[in-house]
């Protein structure tokens, strides 16, 4: 692959926005000229004319700048008429949009009410049917003139009432026709797109704005680099991005998942407007996506100058983990390893690891660990007084590591200038030594010595408002010197919030991973347990590291058959112990089988009171009543051999 193929950001290393088309919705505009926009989406019943004027009205005060209502069929589509009209009676102009999923009548009247229409390409004309079809050139040319049929009535609609159209494609929700010939992949995702978007070229029609959206981080980023990279390939319109994750889930997880994705985008310059999906009251998804988009507002007056990259050595649309040697029990084809950061804390008892994971039991005397127990523990200048535990290992700082009796089980820490000085001295551990490194430190000598050194694992840090990109760069700049050695990503978040340290912490080190970047991790926050299950959630939202059961959850909508906040916190209080195991919990059949695209089990509401279960993308049991649905998930678990007895009595030792 060519360098001007790999293309899809201005650069890697200053921060700019990709220069777009500015659309109009209503009053407000939207693209590169202007403010990256917030938006979310109601979660109330849209006949609720009253509940949803005030939800909206929620959400707009939590800062959402567009609201997004679906419209599932034409009944709800008449009825945005009479939520608009209250909402302008109350004085808010904030502009509706119209979630449309498989009804292109409910779409054509929605076009004529409110400033946008969100159309689904993988559902407004197509059939899902789970169908690999071998199509014949002439058939598939004859389809696309059967979607062109269907489609042209909406653009012509929309440029009659100067309506905005965002073209959203859902991993989830490709269809059988772009399956069958792309596959379940970033690339069939862009052509679902593209279809949609040269007819509306075709058209003149240019108020368009695009999405690509997955609950894979990892794929979501691939899809949305690709997308630029083809627009401008084939010489259409820069359009603006709607930035995404789709069933984002809950909470801690949640947030993380969707910094990742919408994180890493916006370091690369891409994205117009942010949504962030949770299964949460949608006035609480404002202030995540205003945190993530605000730290990019001053990002070139505060970050650091970093040298342009010109050589990317790696493929941005694909997912390869960065080939590494194996030092003790990191690097090659070792999970990414987690390091606690103690340096600022004093360990006097045993008590003291449990934020980590690790748990003294006093009466049988034996240590107990739980899913996310941390693999290492960074002491700094201050030995721990007592024996760790089995697979927790001990660093310190090389000064202190030199002077200390046990020099096989502690491992030491350096600086790089330390290091040199010290492998010139023969003075370095048997099999395991961490370097701490900047992207200054890799100067000719310092990688030849690296190179006759194999018992090295670099801990990357920087102190640049740039930290992604600085490390990306560090990162390729091993790559090119064919340096082998695991590293381990170093990121201090004591300074900001403890919420801020997460969404950034999930952007900074999710960002690198997503590429194939990272071998361990090492946070810092003030709270050792909220570093500590950070560390982990990440790896876990880069599918780098299974450490729990993970929930695909949609964020709810008016189309939702039953109460998915309560729902998915019964889910998990029956599997939170299944680690590996990933649920799908959908409110409805269109977020259903598609949108959990990758779950291994899913829960999809499809009538009142009625659940159908899927393994993977099959339904097994239809119409299972909501009563006994949760028991009737388990049992399909415990037929797969997936299931395990929660340890109660174990847990609830380790707890207290």
């Amino acid at each position: 692959m060519s360098e001007s193929e790999k293309k899809y950001s201005d650069s890697l290393t200053e921060y700019s926005r990709r220069k777009t088309n500015q659309v109009k919705i209503g009053d407000l505009w939207m693209g590169s000229d202007y403010p990256i926009r917030v938006q979310s989406m109601t979660t109330i019943d849209t006949m609720d004319t009253i509940g949803s004027v005030e939800q909206t009205i929620r959400m707009i005060e939590s800062g959402c700048e567009l609201v997004r209502i679906t419209a599932p069929s034409v009944k709800e589509a008449q009825n945005l008429e009479n939520i608009k009209k209250e909402l302008r009676r109350r004085g808010y102009s904030t502009p509706l949009v119209a979630d449309i999923h498989f009804t292109p009548n409910a779409a054509e009247l929605a076009a004529r009410i409110v400033e946008k229409v969100r159309i689904n390409p993988g559902n407004y004309a197509d059939k899902k049917r789970f169908e690999i079809i071998d199509y014949t050139e002439e058939n598939y040319q004859a389809e696309l003139l059967r979607i062109r049929d269907r489609f042209l009535p909406l653009i012509k609609i929309c440029k009659e009432h100067g309506t905005a159209m965002r073209i959203g494609t859902n991993h989830g929700s490709l269809s059988d026709r772009i399956l069958s010939r792309y596959g379940d992949t970033p690339l069939g995702m862009v052509e679902s797109a593209l279809e949609f978007l040269r007819i509306c070229e075709d058209e003149n029609y240019f108020n368009i704005v695009i999405s690509m959206k997955s609950s894979n981080p990892q794929v979501m980023v691939e899809a949305y680099r690709l997308l630029v990279q083809r627009l401008d390939a084939e010489k259409l319109k820069p359009y603006p991005l709607h930035l995404g994750v789709t069933e984002a889930g809950e909470g801690e997880d949640g947030r993380i998942k969707s910094s990742m994705g919408i994180g890493t985008l916006l370091e690369d310059g891409l994205g117009d407007t942010v949504r962030v999906s949770l299964t949460e009251d949608p006035e609480f998804e404002a202030p995540v996506a205003r945190a993530l988009v605000d730290r990019y507002t001053q990002r070139q007056a505060k970050a650091s100058f970093i040298e342009p990259i010109t050589t990317v050595p790696i493929n941005p649309y694909q997912y390869h983990r960065r080939d590494t040697i194996e030092v003790e029990n990191i690097g090659g084809l070792n999970v990414p390893r987690v390091i606690a950061d103690f340096s600022e804390v004093t360990v006097e008892k045993h008590e003291d690891l449990k934020p980590i994971g690790h748990f003294y039991l006093p009466l049988p005397d034996k240590w107990r660990m739980n899913d996310i127990g941390a693999d290492y523990v960074y002491s700094g200048k201050q030995p721990i007084p007592f024996m760790l535990p089995n697979g927790l290992k001990e660093i310190l700082d090389a000064e202190v590591w030199t002077l200390n009796e046990d020099k096989l089980h502690k491992i030491p820490m350096f600086s790089a200038w330390a290091f040199v000085e010290a492998l010139n001295a023969g003075n370095l551990h048997i099999s395991l030594n961490f370097v701490r490194i900047s992207l200054s430190d890799l100067s000719t000598d310092f990688i030849e010595m690296l190179q006759k050194q194999s018992s090295v694992v670099l801990v990357a840090e920087t102190d640049n408002e740039a930290a992604m990109p600085e490390l990306r760069k560090l990162y390729f700049e091993l790559l090119n010197a064919k340096i082998k050695h695991p590293v381990v990503l170093k990121r201090d978040y004591r300074s900001i919030s403890e919420v801020d340290g997460q969404l950034y912490a999930a952007t900074d080190c999710g960002g690198l991973l997503v590429d194939g970047f990272g071998d361990g991790i090492m946070l810092s926050f003030d709270n050792l347990a909220t570093a500590n299950s950070t560390s982990f959630g990440i790896l876990q939202a880069a599918r780098t590291r299974m450490s729990k059961t993970e929930y695909i959850s949609c964020p709810s909508c008016g189309r939702t058959l039953f109460d998915l906040q309560e729902t998915t916190a019964m889910i998990r209080k029956h599997t939170d112990h299944l680690k590996g195991v990933k649920i799908g919990i959908m409110g409805c059949i269109v977020n259903g089988p598609g949108e959990m695209a990758d779950a291994d089990y899913g829960y999809v509401g499809i009538g009142k009171d009625k659940i159908a279960l899927y393994r993977g993308q099959n339904v097994v049991k239809k119409s299972v009543h909501a009563d006994n649905a949760v028991n009737e998930l388990i049992g399909l678990i415990k037929e797969d051999g997936r299931w395990l007895e929660p340890e109660v009595l174990e847990m609830e030792l380790m707890a207290n």
